[in-house]
């Protein structure tokens, strides 16, 4: 990672973006609401590629922080699928960044980013200290609401979900979990595309997800994972809802 977004992705992006402002005149949309996360509020170049979608595609991009981007998530209204008598660890792992936070008795009661991501484990920019910073952020919440039921979100934990061959419904042991992430680190890239039908940019990802969500199960004492279909997306449409339609 050079810390800045080539010319070629940038234009790829732009071309991206533009397909999807004509899709939203054709369709009339009278709203909307475009977010950038971690790779784009590390890029040294980042606001200034948003200045020029705007500028070309007239499609306002808002580069949000780690904290807005959990708040986001909240948005979608998980905590009124929770179990009033439980403690839950929401994760939501990304590229660069992943987003915990905690719930106690339905409500929000810590929330927090950190640096560590699928990508950046990948490109070694996982920095010792980023790790330390995770550990003691949860070691800390578990001594006041122990006990964690996870609850994870995004494209890997859902796929190490069905690669668990688990009942519709049914939550993820971590006992479940640690035999599906030693399959993966087992088989070689190619073997994971091939073998178990991965795409390739999910093959890629995945075992270091893995990793992410190991060692957060560790410190955080979890035995289980509840995996429901929601993220960054849905606290996104949920939020338009409400802005446009009402609570």
């Amino acid at each position: 990672m050079h810390q800045r977004i080539s010319e070629e992705k940038a234009e790829q992006l732009i071309k991206t973006i533009f397909s999807f402002a004509l899709l939203m005149d054709v369709y009339q949309v009278d709203d909307y609401m475009a977010c950038a996360t971690s790779a784009m509020r590390e890029a040294k170049n980042g606001p200034e590629l948003v200045k020029k979608i705007f500028k070309t595609c007239n499609i306002k991009i808002n580069i949000v922080e780690g904290q807005e981007e959990a708040n986001i998530i909240y948005a979608s209204h998980i905590e009124q699928v929770l179990d009033q008598d439980k403690n839950y660890l929401y994760i939501d792992v990304g590229g660069g960044s992943t987003e915990l936070s905690v719930f106690s008795a339905t409500n929000l009661v810590a929330s927090k980013s950190f640096d560590i991501g699928t990508i950046r484990i990948l490109d070694k920019k996982v920095k010792p200290e980023n790790w330390i910073h995770a550990k003691e952020w949860l070691k800390k919440i578990t001594a006041n609401h122990p006990n964690l039921t996870a609850i994870g979100t995004g494209g890997n934990i859902n796929k190490i979900y069905r690669l668990a061959n688990l009942k519709e419904g049914e939550s993820l042991s971590t006992k479940k979990f640690n035999q599906v992430s030693k399959q993966l680190q087992a088989l070689t890239l190619e073997q994971r595309i091939v073998e178990l039908g991965l795409k390739p940019d999910r093959a890629d990802v995945i075992v270091p997800a893995c990793e992410i969500y190991a060692n957060l199960f560790k410190w955080g004492n979890v035995k289980e994972t509840i995996v429901p279909s929601v993220g960054l997306v849905d606290g996104i449409i949920q939020l338009l809802i409400e802005k446009n339609l009402g609570n």
